[in-house]
């Protein structure tokens, strides 16, 4: 009898150990989320990054029940904000915009001040791969890369091209294209501009002579005709730039090596209930018309990975920009 009661009370604690923890974690989980979601963009408005941001708020919106603001926080490479993500409390509130620049690229060269390495962060799911397309204005004289890169070896820091940093693929294009034609860094000259939308305005009014962007940045100027576009670092031709070849076709290899995206982040320890709950929204993006179709105006190719998938991308992509970083000189202090 004293066994039984004993065997009977140690069930009932346990059962009631197993209520409590299914009351705590999956009570937040049930209810998340109770208010609007913010997710911080660390870039301008207008560009790709946030153009992404908003396409996913849209769809995140109607799944949710609640409202998924978008913030723009730019500045510093797109650390101010990033950090500003990273710093949030881990309750599924706050989330980032993750690009390749800010997330990978930055790490991978600022070697002092950066308050985040590229694994501090909760990886959600990669949502959208952004190829890089060479423009210019659709007066140049440049018909092509190969009359580009012919100018850049005649005329060595006579050119110059729009960027959003040193530690943004915008940079890191043109400064592969230099190395392919065995120039130095400094034989085209960096202008900086706050994001990709800005970058892309700026051959547009012929601030600048070229510029390397994603192909969501430019995708509704070249459509209109505003710029053209002289080659993409696909292995295949784009089927919205059918005419124009890639950086393979065109002898510039190397530069297949750029390509950008987009993912979404949480703050490091994000349970992992919340997680799982946007990754599965992820999974409805990826068969949702509306989202697909607004990829496709803005330029950006899906591609939704699980949080696990994400995590093993983001560390190949960051040893491969790392690699490719020290190899043309590119160091942020």
């Amino acid at each position: 009898m004293e066994r039984m009661l004993r065997r009977t009370l140690r069930a009932a604690a346990i059962g009631m150990a197993a209520a409590s923890a299914a009351a705590a974690l999956p009570a937040a989980a049930q209810t998340y989320p109770s208010r609007p979601v913010t997710i911080v963009v660390p870039f301008s408005a207008g560009g790709d990054a946030d153009q992404s941001a908003r396409n996913l708020s849209v769809t995140a919106s109607a799944m949710l029940g609640q409202p998924v603001v978008v913030m723009n926080r730019p500045g510093a490479n797109g650390a101010i904000g990033s950090q500003v993500a990273k710093d949030a409390a881990p309750d599924g509130y706050t989330l980032l915009l993750a690009r390749v620049g800010s997330q990978v690229l930055l790490p991978a060269i600022q070697e002092s001040g950066l308050q985040y390495k590229w694994n501090d962060f909760t990886f959600i799911g990669l949502l959208e791969l952004n190829p890089v397309v060479c423009v210019v204005h659709p007066e140049s004289k440049y018909k092509s890369i190969a009359d580009l890169a012919e100018e850049l070896k005649a005329h060595p820091g006579k050119l110059n091209y729009s960027a959003s940093g040193p530690a943004t693929v915008l940079n890191l294009a043109p400064q592969l294209l230099l190395q392919s034609l065995n120039l130095k860094p400094a034989d085209a000259v960096s202008v900086n501009y706050k994001g990709g939308n800005e970058a892309a305005l700026a051959v547009i009014s012929k601030e600048v002579d070229f510029s390397c962007p994603n192909l969501s940045s430019v995708a509704g100027q070249l459509s209109g005709g505003k710029l053209r576009a002289l080659v993409t670092t696909t292995p295949e031709r784009l089927k919205q730039l059918p005419d124009v070849p890639t950086a393979r076709e065109a002898g510039f290899a190397k530069l297949e090596a750029v390509v950008g995206w987009s993912a979404l982040y949480g703050p490091p320890k994000l349970p992992a209930e919340i997680v799982g709950k946007w990754a599965g929204i992820l999974k409805a993006a990826a068969t949702d018309a509306r989202w697909i179709s607004a990829n496709a105006t803005y330029g950006g190719i899906p591609r939704i990975l699980t949080p696990e998938e994400t995590t093993k991308y983001v560390s190949e992509s960051f040893a491969t920009y790392q690699s490719l970083a020290r190899s043309v000189g590119i160091k942020v202090q």
